[in-house]
């Protein structure tokens, strides 16, 4: 998926209106745990965690090079508005006549990139493939938690990094770079790993993400993260009994079944087996069971992850997150981001209908196979 993700990356340009982005929202990020007699509750006690939320940001996973645990204000607004500028000379309008991009894209700026944005588009290449700024919906607003302006959603280890492989996860992760790849390749890659060869060699050998199965980087979870694109919606629906979380991306449902036992050892999901329970007026998932498909950031079926959901106010919920593997990291890792609510409407995603990409590819590839073998002869 790595390399369908810096295609992407490549080429992201938005279409936003700059009128709607010049507030900076940081007092509706506010995570002050709300008095307990404000926080809306179910008819049996419990937090009503039910909504809409916006998990768009510009807040990066990991924390960029030379950067502090937190911006001031002064600096998170430069670094917005240095953001917003840049997506809006990426939507002028392009000239009719104007030559083909240079082998790796066009970049702009010659000086060392400075928004989180601008990191992934230089890693992806320039603006050679993939999408234009116009299909784009990225985050404007760096996430706030008890009043800081993070610059890393991971705050533990407190470098703001995932810790590093260990030797267990590199040796596998060597002898998947040398195998046969297959109709389930794993969907949420580090950019450390390196897709094997023949990894886009047919249709059978997408991976599940380009096939509508099941979301890339993890926007399903657990742990749910930012897709740092579009489609970051996510809703959640609240019963004594189950707790159901869908996410935009992909249609992925995730039912958290309440106050339940883990399922046995030899029953195996996508997104694995979430049981929830409330600790005090925060809601505790607890994830096991994952099988050995998506595979989060290289991770095995033996990934553990515990997701804690918090009420903070009427508009503002605080998402924690722990994840282990013995098997990839040496030791449990932590981030944690605020998800705002939103009154905008889920779209049904359905990314294949009327798809001529695929067939276009095929009939490309069978061409110049045709012309290969006519040079030989």
């Amino acid at each position: 998926m790595r390399n369908r993700f810096f295609s992407w990356v490549g080429a992201t340009a938005m279409a936003f209106a700059l009128l709607a982005l010049i507030a900076y929202p940081m007092a509706a990020q506010s995570t002050k745990a709300a008095a307990k007699s404000a926080v809306p509750r179910m008819a049996d006690g419990h937090p009503d965690l039910q909504g809409t939320y916006d998990l768009a940001t510009i807040t990066p996973l990991e924390r960029l090079p030379g950067d502090p645990p937190s911006l001031t204000k002064e600096k998170a607004d430069a670094l917005r508005q240095y953001e917003l500028a840049r997506r809006a000379e990426d939507d002028k309008p392009s000239q009719a006549d104007r030559p083909a991009p240079p082998v790796g894209g066009v970049i702009r700026n010659a000086a060392p990139p400075k928004s989180f944005f601008e990191f992934l588009e230089r890693a992806g290449g320039g603006s050679v493939g993939g999408y234009n700024r116009f299909w784009l919906n990225q985050g404007t607003t760096f996430t706030v938690v008890d009043g800081q302006i993070r610059t890393s959603i991971v705050v533990d280890p407190a470098d703001g990094h995932v810790p590093q492989y260990n030797e267990t996860a590199r040796k596998r992760m060597a002898a998947a770079r040398a195998a046969t790849p297959t109709s389930d390749a794993r969907e949420n890659q580090d950019t450390q790993f390196t897709e094997p060869a023949g990894s886009f060699d047919n249709p059978e050998q997408r991976p599940l993400g380009e096939r509508c199965l099941l979301g890339f980087g993890s926007t399903s979870g657990p742990p749910a993260l930012p897709d740092y694109f579009y489609n970051d919606l996510h809703q959640i629906v609240q019963t004594p009994d189950s707790i159901m979380i869908l996410t935009e991306m992909v249609h992925d449902a995730r039912v958290v079944r309440m106050n339940a036992q883990h399922l046995p050892q030899n029953i195996r999901r996508w997104m694995g087996d979430s049981v929830g329970h409330w600790e005090g007026d925060t809601l505790v998932v607890d994830t096991t069971n994952f099988n050995d498909k998506t595979r989060f950031r290289n991770s095995t079926d033996k990934l553990h992850v515990i997701e804690r959901f918090t009420r903070v106010d009427d508009k503002t919920l605080l998402y924690r997150f722990t994840v282990e593997d013995p098997d990839t990291w040496d030791k449990p890792w932590t981030g944690e981001y605020t998800w705002p609510v939103t009154t905008k409407p889920i779209y049904e995603y359905a990314c294949h209908e009327g798809n001529y990409a695929l067939g276009d590819v095929l009939r490309g590839a069978r061409h110049q196979e045709a012309l290969e073998a006519a040079a030989k002869k």
